[in-house]
C-alpha cells in the first residue's frame, strides 16, 4: 500500500510511525459544478465500487509485503535502520510539501477543471512548477542526507553509516509522492478515480517482488542473518532501491490515464493570477495543524531508534532480544487497520450529511449525524480492538520472519496500541464535525494541545531502559489517542452543544461488553493453540500463526455478532447493510 494512504496516529499510507493526520483535512475550494462533465449514477456507482475493490487489493498486499519484510530482516539490526531510514521521506514530503498539497493546490485543480480548457493551462503551470520544487527538495534531501539521518535517528557509527546508504535510495520517494498525489486530484477532477484508487497495488507487486529476489538471492533474516557487518551494496540496491522503484511506478503509470483525458499538458511556467494566494491564506490553519503534527514526529523517530544502538548485530537470542522500530511500525500498520478500512468509509460518508446539516445551520441534524456516526463506527472499532488484544500473538508471528522473539516484540507492542484503537476513531470523527462547519482553528488548537502531550510522554518514554522504549512509546500512543478523544469532546461540546453523549457511551457500553465475551471465547480457542505456551502451536511458524488467526477470529467474530443481537444492538444493521447490499440478488432497506 502507498505510505501516503493510509497510516497511524493518521498518516496517509502505513508502513510507518504515525504522524499528522491528513485524510482528515478539508479540500478548501468551491463544490463541484459545470465545466466538468458530471458522472451518471451508474458510473459512479461502478467508479465507487472499482476504487473499493482497489484499496481492498492495496490493503490486502501490503499487508503480504510486511509479512514478507518480516521473512527478510525482522529481528535484525538491519531491519530496524531500514525502517528507521524509510521512514524518512514520506515525513520530508508530509512536513515540506503535503500540507501544499492537501490545503492549497488540490482545490486550485479542482476549480481550474471547470474552465473552458478543463484546466489544461492551469494544471500544466502547476505541474512544472510542483515537480520543478519537489526535484529541487529531493537533491537538496539527498545531499543532506547524512546530517538529516542524525537529527532524525539516534544511529550512530556503521548504524548511521547504513542508514544513509537506505537514504540516499529512499529520497527520491519525496519527488514520486508528490508527482502521484498531483496527477491522481488531476484524475479526481475529472471523474476519473479508479487508477488512482489501483496505482498503490501495482506499488506493492513491485515492493513484494523486489523482497522477494532480495530473499532469493541474499537469503531470510533466519537462514542467513543480515548484520551491519555482512551488509553488501548489493543488497542495499535490492532492499531500498525496490521500495522506491515501487513509488515510482505507483506515479508513472497515472500519466497513461491522464494522458487520456486530451487535456494536452506541456511543460508552462508562470502562476500569476492563479489565485494560489488566496487559497494559501484561508487555508493556513490547515497547513500548520499538519506542520506542527509532524514536528513533533521528528522527535518521536529519534526516540524510536534509540533501542537499535543497545541490539547485537545479530541473530536475535532471548537474552538480547530488543524491540527495535521494526517492531512498532508492523504493529502501528495493525492496529489502524480497523480504522483505515471501517471506521474511515463510515466517516466518509457521514461527512456529507454532517457538512450539509452544517451549511443549513441545522444544529439538530449535525448532533444527530454525529451520534450516528459514533455508535456505528463503535461497533466494528470496539471489537476490532478486543480482538487484537486477544490476537496480538498470532498476528506477531505473522510479522516475525519466523522468529519467536521477533513475534513476541511486535505481539507485545500491538496489544499495548489496541487498547487505543477505538479512540483514535473517535477523535478522527469528532474533528470532522469542526471541518464541516469550516472550521480549521479549533482542530490546530487541539492538535497543539496533544502535539505538547504527545512529545511530554515520548520523552518520558526515552527514559526507560533500551528494551522497554519501543513498549513506552506504544502506551505513549494510547494515552495520547484517548486523551485526544477527551479534548476534542471538550471542544465540541462547547461549540454544538449535548451531541447524545449518553446514548452513545451506553451503546459503546453494550459493544464492549459483546466485545469482551467474545474476547474470552477467543482466548479459550487460542489456548487450545498453545498461543500462551512458548512452545505452543502458534509460536512455531508464520503458517500456524494464520491457521490460529482465522479459527480464532472467526469464532471471535460469531460470538460477538451473537452477543449483539442478545443485547439488541441495532447499530449492527447500520454497518452490515452496505456490505450486504452489495451481494448479488440481495436487498437491504
Amino acid at each position: 500500500m502507498s505510505k501516503l494512504q493510509g497510516t497511524p496516529l493518521g498518516m496517509r499510507h502505513i508502513s510507518r510511525i504515525p504522524v499528522a493526520d491528513t485524510s482528515s483535512l478539508p479540500v478548501v475550494g468551491p463544490p463541484q459544478g459545470a465545466g466538468v462533465e458530471q458522472p451518471t449514477q451508474r458510473s459512479a456507482v461502478r467508479s465507487s465500487a472499482s476504487m473499493a475493490v482497489g484499496t481492498l487489493a492495496s490493503r490486502i498486499l501490503g499487508f503480504v509485503k510486511g509479512i514478507i519484510l518480516g521473512v527478510a530482516v525482522a529481528g535484525t539490526t538491519v531491519g530496524d535502520i531500514f525502517d528507521g531510514a524509510n521512514y524518512l521521506p514520506n515525513l520530508i514530503f508530509l512536513l515540506v510539501a503535503g500540507g501544499v498539497f492537501n490545503a492549497v493546490l488540490i482545490p486550485q485543480i479542482i476549480k481550474a477543471s471547470k474552465a473552458p480548457d478543463r484546466g489544461a493551462d492551469f494544471i500544466s503551470r502547476l505541474l512544472t512548477m510542483a515537480v520543478g520544487a519537489l526535484l529541487t527538495l529531493t537533491i537538496l534531501a539527498m545531499v543532506f542526507a547524512h546530517p538529516l539521518m542524525r537529527l532524525t535517528s539516534a544511529f550512530t557509527g556503521d548504524q548511521l553509516t547504513l542508514a544513509v546508504s537506505f537514504g540516499v535510495f529512499l529520497l527520491p520517494q519525496i519527488l514520486f509522492y508528490g508527482l502521484y498525489s498531483l496527477l491522481g486530484q488531476v484524475l479526481n477532477a475529472h471523474n476519473s478515480f479508479a487508477a488512482y484508487a489501483w496505482a498503490p497495488v501495482v506499488n506493492n507487486v513491485v515492493a513484494i517482488a523486489g523482497l522477494l529476489l532480495f530473499i532469493g538471492v541474499a537469503g531470510s533474516a533466519r537462514v542467513a542473518p543480515h548484520t551491519v557487518d555482512n551488509w553488501t551494496h548489493g543488497q542495499t540496491w535490492m532492499l531500498a532501491g525496490t521500495a522506491t522503484l515501487g513509488i515510482v511506478v505507483q506515479s508513472v503509470v497515472l500519466l497513461i490515464p491522464v494522458h487520456r483525458l486530451g487535456l494536452r499538458l506541456r511543460p508552462t511556467f508562470g502562476l500569476r493570477g492563479t489565485g494560489l494566494g488566496a487559497t494559501a491564506r484561508i487555508a493556513g490553519w490547515t497547513m500548520g495543524t499538519m506542520v506542527i503534527g509532524n514536528l513533533s514526529f521528528l522527535l518521536i523517530m529519534r526516540i524510536a531508534t534509540i533501542p537499535t544502538r543497545y541490539k547485537s548485530d545479530g541473530a536475535v537470542d532471548p537474552a538480547h532480544s530488543i524491540a527495535g522500530i521494526f517492531a512498532l511500525n508492523r504493529a502501528t500498520e495493525m492496529y489502524i487497520m480497523p480504522h483505515s478500512v471501517i471506521a474511515l468509509s463510515i466517516a466518509t460518508v457521514m461527512f456529507t450529511n454532517m457538512a450539509r446539516a452544517a451549511a443549513h445551520n441545522d444544529a439538530g441534524g449535525l448532533r444527530r449525524s454525529l451520534s450516528a456516526a459514533l455508535r456505528t463506527t463503535g461497533v466494528a472499532t470496539v471489537f476490532a480492538g478486543v480482538a487484537l488484544v486477544v490476537l496480538a500473538g498470532p498476528f506477531g508471528m505473522l510479522f516475525s520472519g519466523n522468529n519467536q522473539y521477533a513475534g513476541r516484540q511486535v505481539a507485545i507492542t500491538l496489544a499495548i496500541l489496541a487498547i487505543g484503537a477505538p479512540f483514535y476513531s473517535i477523535n478522527f470523527i469528532l474533528n470532522r464535525v469542526f471541518y464541516a462547519q469550516e472550521n480549521a482553528k479549533t482542530p490546530f488548537v487541539i492538535q497543539t494541545i496533544l502535539v505538547v502531550l504527545g512529545v511530554t510522554t515520548a520523552l518520558l518514554a526515552s527514559l526507560f531502559p533500551p528494551s522497554m522504549i519501543i513498549y513506552a512509546l506504544a502506551s505513549s500512543y494510547t494515552i495520547s489517542n484517548i486523551a485526544a478523544a477527551v479534548v476534542s469532546h471538550l471542544f465540541l461540546r462547547r461549540k454544538i452543544g449535548d451531541y447524545g453523549r449518553g446514548t452513545i457511551l451506553r451503546s459503546h457500553m453494550r459493544f464492549l461488553t459483546a466485545a469482551l465475551a467474545a474476547g474470552i471465547v477467543g482466548d479459550l480457542v487460542l489456548a487450545v493453540f498453545g498461543g500462551f505456551s512458548t512452545t505452543g502451536f502458534v509460536w512455531q511458524s508464520i503458517t500456524h500463526a494464520a491457521v490460529a488467526l482465522v479459527v480464532v477470529g472467526l469464532v471471535m467474530a460469531v460470538v460477538y455478532f451473537v452477543a449483539l443481537r442478545a443485547l439488541r444492538v441495532r447499530e449492527v444493521d447500520d454497518v452490515l447493510a452496505p456490505l450486504l447490499s452489495r451481494l448479488p440478488g440481495r436487498r437491504v432497506r
